[in-house]
């Protein structure tokens, strides 16, 4: 591998990559500059004169994975090297960075990964095909022959190939199709995270990064939205490098590759790769010497601003009127003409999947409210709230829960306009849209938890699932207000991202040239905080902004898309909660104890300090930190089993993974490994877990959450005879239902409950919600999915939908009780049965 790449990167070869990385950076530090002076202004500006805005209602937390980590366990991964695939451990901390190490022992023992994967600019792809397709456009005019073999045979029929335009590709297989499923999620939440752009806390850097990128950019005539816009600056600067680089560098290598297809297409990857690693050193290098020449200039920079505030803006307002003289006429006239019929078609291409995105992060975090809620009743106690609340705190980074809100949004589509309006993807949209909806589920969970503690702390339990229900509705409310700002502000910067750039592209030929004469008119002393090529860009977009408005305020006033009006503004209308915005987030399980022991067995402490090998002893505070990790979604591996090989012989032979119980590769697992890959299984109280129900739990399907209480199948069962009998039959059950739950009960389910209170209670439907905005998802004074079709449909499937609106599977518990106890409670339950009918 070495010599592919020092044979094709010769010494002239890296003198062209040194120069072209040279070229972009100079005039991107040169834009840099120009821009970091702009942005400081526009900080110093907002800061002393506030800008408005709607006031959010919920709480915000400010470290939402402190002390936490994503998720591990292992994969087959397939090694460049030699060629063979092994069984590695991968581990996902809180930056999403994903580490993979030798085995899990290397991990406990804190020894350093083998390798780190940042997932910025990658894609996640589940078959070979999707792959063969992507890396086929790499060596143009070089197409694979049909049937041709690709260079790397999988390991299992369950593959996970990261895939980016520049960098290295990685290739794993999972045992299972579960396994996969899981995996998908993780690694696209990682790239969904490491996607997301600059932080938007730095109020000067950023901007002046993004608008530094964009102005370069547009120079080379490229407008629209750019997908590579993703990871820390060195990497969008090396991303900027290789867009024009490569295409220069293939024309050069691709001659001289020898071999077979995949031979040369390997090869040409490798030599990105190595290239691609050379322009990030260099790129890191040169932001970095321009970001300290700019930081030390800052203070000066500053004092002039804050003296000649008033100067300032006044000779800006002056230019801007100057300006608009010259591109009103013309923004108008392509605005009428090109824009305004496009807004509302291409506004309800980015609703209606939003809105199903967000209307199912309500349900999903509703549901769950709703199943501590029933749970509650069987032991009303802070124990079992603080075992319930240990899950729902990290609901919003669990990749797998969330999986079906981002669902919704894949669907969006902008099929017809792309190509008229220069967008490249809609993947810059869908995966922001994905971001905020992560956003707004963890600061729903955070003002939850808030609440519900403040009011544990003091009413104590009496009365705990009505406090619940109380809480929920607060929450509820302020998420359907603020996800509808949340919502709007998204639409508008979406249509502006893909407006603006077609504008700038359609005047920039005939207003760019009258622009300089412009520049005359500022000060000298104002000239770097006042730049005319900035002023046109405001210009045009004010000039579009207001038909934008409109098109969303005229939306927010269609009942089916489930926005606040404008005029509807709760500012200040709980006062009390946001004093609880300060709080860090609470540790349940330390403070009310009862599920610390379960939640770190499920969460596998990220280093292994309960059970792993090498823990270091003798590391005061930072041992006990990483003692305290939990990881937000529990681990497919099993402790106990057998330990593969550390390198597979080949292919046709691979050994069963690490950790998980004897299977076949033809992906036939045994219930305790395919219940093992549920996030829920592990979490479960260990009152309530022993060996007859742990197998009966770990059948349950991905993503169903397992009651801490296991309420009374045989109620449910029965509940489904009385159905069918008719309604009139149930006054005369109810009494002998009573008895016949309580006998059936004590033996179909092994562990006993640990509350006196009859099973029957259990199932009791949660109290209905005393607020006027019912939080059920299906009423229309709610938030709910703008197709009601969906919530028939589930009905018809079986799903019962009971009044606190969580949906139940039909059918789930009595397969249980069949699983446990076959026999006696059938013939138990018939004979209540009879007897009910002859009274």
């Amino acid at each position: 591998m070495g010599d592919v790449i020092s044979s094709h990167l010769d010494e002239a070869k890296r003198e062209i990559i040194t120069a072209r990385t040279g070229e972009v950076t100079g005039e991107f530090g040169r834009l840099y500059e120009q821009q970091y002076a702009v942005a400081l202004f526009n900080k110093v500006r907002f800061d002393i004169e506030g800008g408005g805005g709607p006031q959010p209602q919920l709480l915000h937390r400010k470290i939402p994975l402190e002390n936490k980590s994503i998720f591990s366990g292992f994969l087959f991964q397939y090694l460049e090297e030699n060629k063979k695939w092994r069984n590695r451990f991968l581990f996902v901390p809180d930056s999403y960075n994903i580490n993979f190490y030798d085995n899990k022992a290397a991990h406990d023992r804190r020894l350093n990964p083998k390798g780190i994967i940042n997932c910025a600019g990658y894609k996640v792809l589940t078959t070979m095909d999707q792959y063969l397709d992507l890396i086929s456009n790499s060596l143009p005019g070089v197409k694979a022959k049909v049937g041709s073999s690709p260079f790397l045979k999988c390991a299992t029929q369950f593959p996970l190939i990261l895939w980016h335009p520049f960098a290295r590709h990685y290739y794993f297989c999972a045992a299972t199709e579960k396994e996969q499923q899981k995996w998908h999620a993780v690694l696209q939440d990682c790239v969904r995270h490491s996607n997301d752009g600059l932080s938007e806390e730095n109020k000067v850097q950023t901007p002046a990064f993004t608008d530094a990128v964009r102005l370069y950019r547009q120079a080379q005539g490229q407008y629209g939205t750019w997908e590579m816009m993703c990871g820390v600056p060195a990497q969008i600067l090396s991303n900027l490098v290789m867009e024009g680089l490569l295409p220069e560098l293939r024309e050069l290598i691709s001659p001289r590759l020898k071999g077979k297809l995949h031979e040369r297409q390997r090869n040409w990857m490798l030599i990105s790769d190595a290239v691609y690693s050379l322009v990030q050193t260099q790129c890191q290098a040169q932001y970095e010497a321009v970001l300290q020449k700019c930081e030390a200039a800052r203070s000066s920079l500053e004092a002039s601003i804050r003296t000649d505030m008033d100067q300032i803006i006044t000779s800006k307002e002056h230019v801007t009127s100057k300006i608009k003289g010259v591109v009103l006429p013309k923004a108008e006239k392509l605005l009428k003409v090109s824009i305004q019929p496009y807004i509302s078609s291409i506004l309800d291409a980015l609703m209606e999947p939003t809105s199903r995105g967000f209307s199912e992060v309500r349900d999903v975090f509703f549901r769950e409210l709703v199943d501590m809620s029933k749970n509650t009743l069987n032991e009303g106690t802070k124990e079992t709230v603080a075992q319930h609340m240990e899950k729902i705190s990290m609901l919003a980074f669990h990749p797998v829960k969330m999986q079906s809100c981002y669902e919704k949004v894949e669907s969006l589509s902008l099929e017809g306009l792309q190509q008229r309006f220069d967008v490249s993807s809609p993947s810059v949209f869908v995966q922001r849209a994905q971001i905020l909806m992560r956003e707004q589920m963890d600061d729903a969970v955070y003002t939850f938890e808030q609440i519900l503690h403040q009011s544990l702390e003091s009413q104590g339990t009496d009365e705990l699932c009505k406090t619940i229900q109380r809480c929920q509705d607060r929450v509820i409310k302020k998420f359907d207000y603020d996800s509808s700002t949340v919502r709007k502000r998204f639409f508008r910067e979406a249509l502006l991202q893909i407006f603006i750039p077609y504008m700038l592209k359609q005047l920039s030929p005939t207003c760019s040239p009258e622009l300089p004469r412009f520049q005359e008119l500022i000060f000298e002393d104002f000239s770097c905080f006042i730049l005319v090529e900035n002023i046109f860009e405001e210009v045009v977009l004010h000039s579009v902004m207001k038909d934008i408005m409109m098109a969303v305020k005229e939306a927010a006033v269609q009942r089916r898309h489930n926005l606040y009006r404008d005029s509807i503004v709760l500012s200040n209308s709980d006062p009390s909660l946001h004093l609880l915005g300060e709080n860090p987030s609470i540790d349940w399980a330390g403070e009310y104890g009862g599920a610390q022991e379960e939640v770190d067995g499920a969460g596998e402490e990220p280093d292994g300090e309960g059970e792993g090998e090498g823990e270091g002893e003798g590391e005061g505070g930072e041992s006990q930190k990483r003692r305290r990790m939990k990881q937000v979604v529990s681990m497919i591996q099993v402790e106990g089993s057998p330990v593969l090989p550390s390198e597979l012989p080949g292919v046709d032979d691979i050994p069963e993974e690490d950790g998980e119980e004897e299977e076949n590769l033809d992906g036939k697992a045994s219930p305790e490994q395919n219940g093992s890959a549920s996030p829920e299984v592990s979490e479960k109280p260990a009152d309530v877990s022993n060996s007859s129900m742990s197998k009966e739990e770990e059948a349950e399907p991905e993503g169903k959450e397992v009651q801490q209480e296991v309420e009374t199948p045989p109620e449910s069962s029965l509940a489904a005879e009385e159905k069918c009998k008719g309604e009139d039959s149930q006054q005369a059950m109810a009494e002998e239902q009573a008895s016949c739950n309580q006998e059936v009960s004590e033996e179909a389910l092994p562990p006993p409950p640990p509350s006196e209170e009859t099973p029957s209670e259990a199932t009791e439907p949660a109290p209905e919600a005393t607020s006027d905005f019912p939080p059920p998802p299906h009423d229309d004074s709610g938030f709910q999915s703008p197709s009601s079709e969906g919530a028939e449909s589930e009905e018809q499937e079986g799903e019962v939908v009971p009044s606190t609106g969580a949906p139940q599977p039909a059918g789930e518990h009595p397969e249980e009780l069949q699983t446990s106890e076959p026999a006696a409670p059938e013939a138990e339950t018939r004979s209540s049965d009879s007897e009910s009918r002859e009274q």
